[in-house]
C-alpha cells in the first residue's frame, strides 16, 4: 500500500489528511477520535452546533437531562454550605450552590471542595457576573443542575477574567465576536475542541484552494481557508453563514464530481454489446408468459434492450412501486444477455431473498433453466445460487458452473464478491434492493468482468429526485408506477395496543378467519429472541431501523410470539417461524412450505421484507410497528395482496398519538403511494451513506447537506461537475483529482469497516 502522502497531488489535501496526533498530541487525538475526528480535515469540517456572543445569554429552557452543554449565563445568587470559620470543623463536606439565569429561567451549579476552594470559587462567582459554564445536565430534586461544571467568567468585552487555570483554553475560543459551541463529550470540552481547531486553522493557512477559481466564482462561494476561518472564528453571523455555504457546496460538489467522473469512466470503457437475438431464450420465455406485460414493463424493457446493444456500459436505476414487476423486467434483460453469449448476475442483500429469486427464476423458466438435463428446452441455460452458507461440495460445483459459463444466470448474496468467484463472460450485473448496497459493492462485482459489464440497479423504495441525484448520481433512472392487473386492495389499520387492547385479540381472530377462508398470513416482529430485561433488538436480523425510544417496553420477539401463538390464539393453525439465524437449509424449507401452502401463518423478522412472493397471503400483523421506518413498512405491506384477494395490514403500536413514531404509522396507513411515502420518510430521516451501503439513517456520510432542503444546491453542483469533467483542462486538475480521491477513499473505508 502506498504512503498516504502519495495519494495526493496538492499540498492542501496532504495537510488536511495529516493525523491529529502530530498536531494536538496523542491523548487529545484519542479523545477527538471519540467524535470520529482523525485528521486535520475531519476537525476543520466539524461545524459548531451553535454560536453565542459575549452579550447573548443562552436559552436555558432548551437544556435536556444527560446532555453535555456549555451555556453563557449570568450569576443570580451564590450560597456556601457547611463552610467553617477559621479553626473550626463542621464534619460535613463544604458545598457551594450557585444559581445562574438567562433572565427567564434558572440553572443550579453545585461545587464541592475544601474551604479554600469554596472561597476561591465564591470570589469568582459573584451575582451579576457573566460566564460560560459547561458540564452534564443532571436532575436533582426535580431541578436541572450542573455538578462541578468547568467555567470561566467573562468581562464586558468578552475576555476571560476569572476561572480555573485548567480552563484557559476557553480564552482562545472567546477571541472572536461569536463563540462557537462544538459537539462534545464528557472528557472533551468545547473550548478544548476550539483550541485544537485553532491549531488546525494555522496548519492550513496559506494553502492553495483545491477548487479552481473559475468554479468558485460560478458557485458564488468564498475561498476555502477563508471559509474555515469564518466557520470557526466568525466575526458575525453573516460571515459564519458564508463559510458554511462554502462547506455545503464542497460536500455537494465532491459527490457530484465523483459521480460525474464515474459516469465518464464507464462511458470511456467499452462494453461488449449484447443485442437482443430473435428465436432465443428470451423469445421462448416471452411466449410462455401467462399474462400480458404492462405498458411500463414493455417501455422499460425496450429501453434496456437498446442500452444493452450499445458498446458502452448501461448504468441504470430501475425504481418502482412494490409489486410493479421489476424482477420480471430484470429477468428479461438477463435472458437477452444470455442469448448474446454472456452471463448475468443478480446480487441480493439476504440469503432468503437470493434463494427466493433463484426459485422464482427457475419456476418461471421451467425447462428453459435445465441445461444439461434430459428434456431440457432447446435454448436452456443454468441457474446457480451462490451464498455464504453453501456447503463446500455445493459451493465447488456452483463455482465450476459459473466459471465454465454453464450457468448463464447466477443469483447470490455478498458471496458473489468473493475472490474465488470467476465468471466466463459476465455481461450484466443486476443489483436488487440497492438501499442495502452502495456504489463500492456494485463496482466490486463489475470488476469481475473482463470488459465493463452493463449494470441494472433495482429498488422498490421510491427515490425522490433530490436523493437520486445524490445517492444514484452515476445512474440513469427509470420508473415503474403501473401495477400488473389482478393486484388486490390492501387496507392498513393502526392498532393502539394501550388504548385498544381488545383489538389485539381481534387481530388474531382475523388471522384465523383468513386461514379458515383458505388464505395465509404473516406476523412480523422486530427481533428474534428476548430476555426478561432486554428492551432493544439485541438479537435481531439487523434489519430494524433503530426507532427505539429509551423508555420503550420490550419488543415482541419471533421465538417468543411463535410459541405463544401456536399454544394460544392460533392453536390448531399451522404456524412456523423464520429468521436470519436459522440454518440456510431450514430457512429454505420453511419458505418452501409457506409458498406451497403447507403453512398457514409465518411468524418472521423482516427477512420477508423484499422479494417474497406468496399470492395467497392476505393478512399481515406487524408487531411494534413503530420500530420500523416508513419505507420498511411499505415494503413489508407489499408482501400481501399480491394475488386477487383483498388484504389487511394491522400495525400494532404502543406509540403515543402525536409522536413522530405515530405519525409514521398514520402516513403508512393513509396511502399505498410509495413515492408520497418516500418524501415523508426523507423528511423524518437522514439520507444514509451515499457511496457506502448504509441507507438506514442512523449514520450519514453527508455532514452538512440535507437532500430535501438542498436540492437546488445539489443540482447546481451537478451541472458544474459535469462541465468540469468535460473540460480537457479541468478534467486533470490536481485539486479536483484530490477531491474525488478523498470521496472514494472514505467510501471504500466505510465499506471495509462494515464488511
Amino acid at each position: 500500500m502506498r504512503p498516504a502522502d502519495a495519494l495526493w497531488r496538492t499540498p492542501t489535501f496532504r495537510q488536511l489528511d495529516a493525523r491529529l496526533d502530530a498536531l494536538v498530541g496523542g491523548r487529545t487525538a484519542t479523545q477527538l477520535e471519540g467524535l470520529r475526528l482523525r485528521t486535520v480535515g475531519d476537525l476543520l469540517h466539524l461545524v459548531p452546533r451553535k454560536y453565542f456572543s459575549g452579550t447573548e445569554l443562552s436559552d436555558l429552557s432548551t437544556l435536556q437531562p444527560e446532555e453535555e452543554v456549555a451555556v453563557l449565563a449570568e450569576v443570580r445568587s451564590v450560597r456556601a454550605h457547611n463552610l467553617p470559620s477559621a479553626g473550626q470543623h463542621t464534619g460535613r463536606k463544604p458545598r457551594l450552590e450557585v444559581v445562574v439565569t438567562d433572565r427567564r429561567g434558572y440553572l443550579t451549579l453545585t461545587f464541592f471542595g475544601t474551604p479554600h476552594l469554596i472561597r476561591y470559587w465564591q470570589n469568582d462567582l459573584q451575582p451579576g457576573a457573566r460566564g460560560i459554564f459547561a458540564g452534564k445536565v443532571r436532575v436533582f430534586n426535580q431541578t436541572l443542575q450542573l455538578a462541578h461544571p468547568d467555567f470561566v467568567i467573562l468581562g464586558d468585552d468578552g475576555t476571560v477574567v476569572g476561572g480555573a487555570a485548567r480552563n484557559e483554553d476557553m480564552a482562545k475560543i472567546t477571541g472572536s465576536a461569536l463563540v462557537p459551541i462544538y459537539p462534545q463529550t464528557g472528557k472533551l470540552r468545547t473550548w478544548t475542541i476550539g483550541s485544537c481547531v485553532g491549531l488546525a486553522l494555522d496548519a492550513v493557512a496559506g494553502r492553495p484552494d483545491p477548487v479552481p477559481e473559475a468554479v468558485r466564482r460560478e458557485a458564488g462561494v468564498v475561498e476555502l481557508g477563508e471559509a474555515f476561518r469564518a466557520v470557526h472564528q466568525p466575526q458575525d453571523r453573516h460571515r459564519a453563514d458564508e463559510g458554511l455555504e462554502r462547506l455545503r457546496f464542497d460536500e455537494a460538489f465532491a459527490l457530484q464530481l465523483t459521480m460525474a467522473r464515474r459516469r465518464a469512466d464507464a462511458a470511456a470503457h467499452g462494453a461488449t454489446p449484447r443485442p437482443r437475438r430473435s428465436g432465443g431464450l428470451l423469445d421462448a420465455f416471452d411466449a410462455r408468459l401467462p399474462f400480458v406485460l404492462t405498458a411500463g414493463q414493455v417501455e422499460v424493457g425496450d429501453l434496456l434492450f437498446e442500452e444493452l446493444a450499445r458498446p458502452t456500459p448501461m448504468q441504470r436505476l430501475l425504481q418502482g412501486e412494490v409489486g410493479s414487476g421489476k424482477t420480471l423486467v430484470a429477468l428479461r434483460a438477463m435472458l437477452a444477455v444470455v442469448d448474446a453469449g454472456g452471463q448475468a448476475a443478480l446480487l441480493a442483500p439476504t440469503e432468503v431473498l437470493a434463494t427466493q429469486h433463484r426459485h422464482t427464476i427457475a419456476r418461471m423458466l421451467g425447462d428453459l433453466a435445465e441445461v444439461g438435463t434430459l428434456g431440457a428446452a432447446e435454448h436452456a441455460t443454468g441457474v446457480v445460487l451462490l451464498t455464504g452458507s453453501l456447503g463446500a461440495a455445493r459451493r465447488r460445483a456452483a463455482l465450476a458452473e459459473v466459471a465454465s459459463g454453464t450457468a448463464g444466470l447466477v443469483v447470490g448474496t455478498h458471496a458473489l464478491l468473493s475472490e474465488d468467484v470467476a465468471f466466463a463472460d459476465l455481461g450484466l450485473v443486476v443489483v436488487d434492493e440497492q438501499h442495502r448496497f452502495g456504489v463500492e459493492q456494485r463496482a466490486a462485482l463489475s470488476a469481475k468482468a473482463t470488459a465493463r459489464p452493463h449494470v441494472l440497479v433495482m429498488t422498490a423504495t421510491p427515490i425522490p429526485r433530490s436523493v437520486a441525484m445524490t445517492v444514484f448520481g452515476d445512474l440513469e433512472t427509470s420508473t415503474l408506477r403501473e401495477l400488473p392487473a389482478g393486484r388486490a386492495e390492501v387496507t392498513s389499520v393502526v392498532v393502539d395496543v394501550r388504548r385498544q387492547p381488545t383489538w389485539v385479540d381481534r387481530a388474531w381472530d382475523r388471522v384465523r378467519e383468513e386461514v379458515a377462508a383458505g388464505h395465509q398470513a404473516y406476523v412480523v416482529c422486530a427481533r428474534i429472541s428476548s430476555t426478561a430485561k432486554d428492551k432493544g433488538p439485541a438479537v435481531s436480523d439487523g434489519d430494524g431501523s433503530g426507532f427505539v425510544p429509551e423508555d420503550a417496553p420490550p419488543a415482541a420477539a419471533v421465538e417468543d410470539l411463535y410459541a405463544e401463538l401456536a399454544a394460544g390464539a392460533l392453536s390448531g393453525v399451522r404456524v412456523e417461524m423464520l429468521h436470519g439465524q436459522l440454518p440456510a437449509d431450514e430457512k429454505d424449507a420453511v419458505m418452501a412450505r409457506f409458498a406451497a401452502g403447507e403453512t398457514d401463518v409465518l411468524v418472521a423478522t423482516t427477512v420477508i421484507e423484499v422479494g417474497v412472493d406468496v399470492p395467497n397471503a392476505t393478512v399481515m400483523v406487524i408487531c411494534d410497528a413503530d420500530r420500523f421506518g416508513i419505507s420498511q413498512l411499505h415494503q413489508l405491506r407489499g408482501r400481501i395482496g399480491r394475488g386477487g384477494h383483498t388484504g389487511v395490514c394491522l400495525l400494532l403500536t404502543q406509540a403515543e398519538p402525536g409522536t413522530p413514531a405515530r405519525e409514521r404509522l398514520t402516513a403508512v396507513a393513509g396511502t399505498r403511494d410509495g413515492f408520497a411515502l418516500a418524501e415523508v420518510d426523507l423528511e423524518q430521516r437522514r439520507e444514509g451513506d451515499v457511496l457506502g451501503s448504509s441507507q438506514s439513517g442512523r449514520r450519514s456520510s453527508l455532514r452538512l447537506l440535507r437532500v430535501l432542503d438542498d436540492a437546488d444546491l445539489i443540482a447546481q453542483a451537478r451541472e458544474i461537475a459535469v462541465r468540469c469533467v468535460a473540460d480537457p483542462v479541468l478534467a486533470d486538475d490536481p485539486g479536483l483529482s484530490d477531491i474525488v480521491t478523498d470521496v472514494e477513499r472514505r467510501a471504500a473505508g466505510d465499506w471495509l469497516e462494515r464488511s
